[in-house]
């Protein structure tokens, strides 16, 4: 007799129903610690961690666990990638661009002068071959990175005076990160790489004329407006700002296949949550800091036009001696190229149009 007759269907779905149960439990447990480049005080940034290592435990039930470390608690926020490759942590979150000092060729996966907004962004890569450079690029490093978030388009900064001309750079003691430090050199401005805790001291004892962090949320937290109120606008060097998670590659090839696709699951979450966050916390903290004083203005166009200029020569110069920036370059601005001209007709001219019309209700 078939015994799978007697079971009747019933029986054989709910069976069906608890064999990945079972495999489930038969899961490992596993437990990685990661290390942030951000402290806690970066609660958007440093929470899409938080809500990633949440995730993964959510969708795993809770067999794989990551414990997060802020910066400075395992090592340096500056020191993350270091860090997961030499296996000292399992994994790490933090902006690639930060180690432009080993190569250049980290700089546009986290954002480039004049470069791809998050949305551009996402497309290249994702559908534009940028994943693949940066996997290429991120395996000689012993990781595998994951797109895990993205702050938008930053702004411009805190000045404790006025910047009207091309003439007002020149000496200026600018903290500013990454290649945006090369090109406001060569505009002239003298620029810094401070510790996110030494920028308040710093512009209140007019070590630093002036300094970039984020955005409104995290500017406000840092209360800048009370040392430098001159607050600027666009951060035209990061028109996004693309963070990783980090995986030392060993650890990461040892997982099962499930945690693996948690993983990457979390982190797709990630990247549109985090802007989200700051779109829906940004223009709250604009208005309040205009309430406590910040005196906001935009860049004049004398100095867009310098900037531009010189961000090209410059891209042009660093792909003449660094092969693989260059491919992952031409790759990029062909791929803005195309991007700006589609967000000029969609984008650009519904926004030129429907921002001024509400401004004028």
């Amino acid at each position: 007799m078939d015994r799978r007759n007697l079971l009747g269907p019933a029986a054989l779905s709910a069976a069906a129903l608890a064999a990945p149960a079972l495999a489930q439990s038969a899961m490992p447990e596993v437990r990685w610690r990661a290390a942030s480049s951000y402290t806690r005080g970066f609660d958007v940034v440093y929470g899409t961690m938080e809500r990633i290592a949440a995730r993964v435990a959510q969708l795993t039930d809770n067999k794989f666990r990551i414990t997060i470390f802020p910066a400075g608690e395992i090592v340096g926020g500056l020191q993350v990638l270091d860090a997961v490759q030499a296996g000292t942590v399992e994994a790490g979150h933090t902006a690639s661009y930060y180690y432009i000092g080993k190569d250049i060729a980290f700089a546009p996966f986290t954002a480039m002068s004049f470069g791809l907004n998050t949305r551009q962004m996402t497309a290249w890569t994702r559908f534009g071959g940028g994943n693949q450079f940066a996997a290429d690029l991120f395996r000689e490093y012993n990781i595998i990175g994951h797109s895990a978030g993205d702050t938008g388009a930053q702004m411009g900064g805190w000045f404790r005076n006025e910047i009207r001309s091309l003439s007002d750079l020149q000496g200026l003691k600018f903290r500013i990160t990454g290649l945006a430090g090369e090109l406001f050199a060569r505009l002239g401005a003298a620029p810094l790489l401070l510790a996110q805790a030494d920028i308040y001291p710093s512009l209140e004892r007019g070590v630093i004329d002036a300094a970039e962090l984020t955005g409104p949320h995290d500017d406000e937290r840092a209360n800048y407006v009370r040392v430098a109120r001159f607050y600027y606008a666009p951060g035209f060097w990061e028109p996004s700002g693309r963070v990783h998670f980090m995986s030392n590659i060993n650890a990461y090839n040892a997982l099962p296949d499930l945690y693996k696709n948690a993983i990457e699951v979390a982190c797709a979450e990630a990247d549109s949550n985090m802007v989200a966050r700051y779109d829906h916390l940004n223009p709250q903290a604009l208005r309040r800091l205009i309430a406590a004083g910040a005196q906001l203005r935009f860049w004049p166009r004398e100095i867009l036009q310098a900037a531009w200029r010189a961000n090209e020569a410059m891209v042009e110069e660093l792909g003449s001696r660094n092969v693989r920036f260059k491919a992952i370059m031409d790759s990029y601005r062909a791929y803005r190229g195309e991007m700006f001209q589609w967000h000029r007709v969609s984008e650009n001219s519904f926004d030129n149009f429907a921002f001024t019309a509400a401004a004028q209700r």
